[in-house]
């Protein structure tokens, strides 16, 4: 696989870059110049998700290369999701679909339950919500019965891997009682504010990848709770000390320190970025590695600190799923 990364083998197989560019909130116009530069910097793992509204705008950059012969389609590894308004059993296969006549693809590599609980869609596609404006949980929610319908994606080749995201410990337990077929990955917010370390080592020990999404944090989530009426400060890992120290002795930046930290520990990481620049320095981190004090450093900067909290839709927590402290849970 010609690309500026390591890869992970997972528990079938299958290989995976250890580093991949997120595409969450980036409009069509950003994310094609955005995936341009990404594939010219040597990236071969794209996240999306139907969710984010942009896959036809990823198909589209996709399509171009893989039609020109710039790469192969082996040399991928794109990722999408099944949305947390479409968790039912027959949603799977129609929602996969979807997704690849607007990536224009014949498969995905990995295909995932975005979130453990669920939400009413509205008739626009949507979250329903109620006369208070909260959104409806719908409580027919069945990771085994869902888990089914994945697996005959791989069997039906639409998808090489599949797995979960954002689910906790009991809830991965749970789901492996009836899988014919593991997880290969669990894609959780994970950074030096928020490493949690049980869920981590739990599935690592089940031989279930960890796929990190928000490695840098998410700072810019601020604006976009904002437009929900919800001011919550955020964090900015850029301006750690203990992070800008050790960027410093490497000549680095606290981005390529944070993304090392992650990649030393096993994981696989998606930072997201447009800016052409930024982008090749997220996948330019394989030229030094951090010394145990360092990681040790790092480890102690924990704050079990949630930045996407689910909180813009409220009404979500009275999932009996839902296992994500906000300001409307106790």
């Amino acid at each position: 696989m010609a690309q500026n990364t390591q890869l992970l083998t997972l528990n079938n197989g299958h290989k995976m870059p250890m580093i991949g560019i997120g595409t969450w909130q980036a409009s069509d116009a950003e994310i094609e110049v955005a995936i341009e530069a990404a594939l010219e910097a040597g990236y071969r793992h794209i996240d999306t998700a139907s969710r984010y509204g942009n896959e036809k705008a990823i198909g589209q950059v996709l399509k171009r290369w893989l039609d020109s012969g710039k790469v192969k389609r082996e040399e991928l590894f794109i990722v999408t999701k099944l949305p947390l308004n479409a968790n039912a059993p027959s949603d799977v296969e129609p929602i996969i679909r979807k997704s690849l006549a607007d990536l224009q693809l014949d498969y995905v590599d990995m295909f995932l339950i975005h979130t453990p609980f669920t939400l009413m869609a509205s008739e626009d596609g949507g979250v329903k919500r109620d006369e208070q404006g909260l959104a409806i949980p719908d409580l027919r929610t069945n990771h085994a019965a869902t888990w089914i319908e994945m697996e005959k994606l791989v069997a039906n080749g639409l998808a090489k891997s599949i797995g979960v995201s954002n689910f906790d410990q009991e809830q991965v337990a749970r789901l492996l009682k009836t899988a014919k077929i593991r997880p290969a990955t669990n894609q959780i917010e994970h950074h030096v504010y928020l490493q949690q370390k049980e869920l981590v080592d739990f599935c690592k020990a089940e031989g279930i990848a960890i796929t990190a999404y928000a490695p840098l944090g998410s700072k810019g989530l601020a604006k976009f709770n904002a437009g929900f009426g919800i001011v919550r400060e955020l964090p900015d890992l850029m301006d750690v000390p203990e992070i800008k120290e050790i960027a410093a002795a490497y000549g680095k930046t606290p981005a390529q320190v944070l993304l090392r930290w992650i990649v030393d520990t096993g994981v696989i990481a998606i930072p997201k970025s447009t800016n052409p620049e930024r982008l090749k320095q997220n996948l330019d981190i394989f030229d030094f590695k951090l010394t145990d004090e360092e990681v040790a450093k790092l480890v102690k900067l924990d704050q079990n600190f949630r930045i996407f909290n689910f909180a813009s839709h409220h009404g979500a927590e009275r999932h009996p799923e839902f296992r994500f402290k906000n300001e409307f849970t106790n």
